[in-house]
């Protein structure tokens, strides 16, 4: 479970003063359900999902998540999630195996649990063929099959994915959404952030579409085009961050 009450956050840069990146986000997600995040580059989700685990501290705000804040309970909640994007980088210089016994030491896992673990994973996204090749070697698909690995090597209960296909190609990125689908049977809560709308309609229960750092609409697929009289997610999403045609957005 994921709640967040208000929650915003505030750079300070040097040209342009203060940046409100996330703005009172007040919203929900639940196990065994998927939360799309739906909004353009820069329009928070990044910094929205950074906060949520634990990465930078909130301006003003709450959150919990798996009942724990992540502000006064941080180690609690890093325990309990497992983060994946495609700018995770790993280890260069580190095989597949010694990455994931690394983060399995990291995540506390005991041995002998770490070794069937680390097994347990490597045979789920075949990485085995090459798990002991240097990390600089692999290709991006494999890059991002260990991390999947890595992801889910201690089994957290709650998942964020941000941009997790941006740079894959088909079979890939069909790879990453077939694992979403299968992660979301399991009972997890799973926060799925992206701009691919076709993603978007095929992963998630509900849609926040955030823009400009607000949540200017929350619903289901369905509901967001009935409601906004639209055929298709990518109308509807025009139409709620105000795109006119011939006019650039801020």
């Amino acid at each position: 479970m994921i709640e967040t009450h208000g929650l915003s956050k505030e750079f300070v840069d040097g040209k342009r003063g203060k940046v409100a990146a996330v703005q009172s986000v007040t919203l929900s997600a639940t196990p065994g359900r998927i939360l799309g995040l739906l909004g353009r580059n820069g329009a928070g989700k990044s910094t929205f999902l950074r906060m949520l685990s634990t990465v930078i501290k909130p301006t003003a705000g709450s959150a919990k998540v798996n009942g724990f804040d992540i502000v006064t309970q941080s180690e609690q909640v890093r325990a309990s999630i497992g983060f994946m994007s495609t700018s995770t980088a790993l280890y260069g210089r580190l095989t597949p195996v010694e990455v994931l016994e690394y983060f399995g030491a990291l995540y506390g896992i005991p041995q002998p649990e770490l070794k069937n673990r680390v097994e347990y994973v490597m045979k789920r996204f075949g990485i085995e063929s090459y798990a002991d090749g240097l990390c600089d070697k692999l290709s991006t698909g494999q890059k991002q099959r260990v991390n999947i690995a890595r992801t889910i090597l201690h089994d957290p209960p709650v998942l964020f994915f941000d941009e997790p296909t941006s740079g894959l190609d088909v079979v890939m990125s069909q790879d990453v959404m077939e694992f979403v689908e299968e992660v979301k049977t399991q009972g997890k809560t799973v926060v799925y952030c992206t701009h691919i709308m076709s993603e978007v309609e095929r992963l998630c229960d509900e849609v926040a579409v955030i823009h400009d750092g607000i949540v200017c609409d929350f619903g289901m697929v369905s509901a967001l085009k009935e409601r906004h009289q639209s055929n298709s997610l990518e109308q509807a999403f025009l139409k709620i961050v105000g795109y006119q045609r011939g006019v650039s957005l801020k």
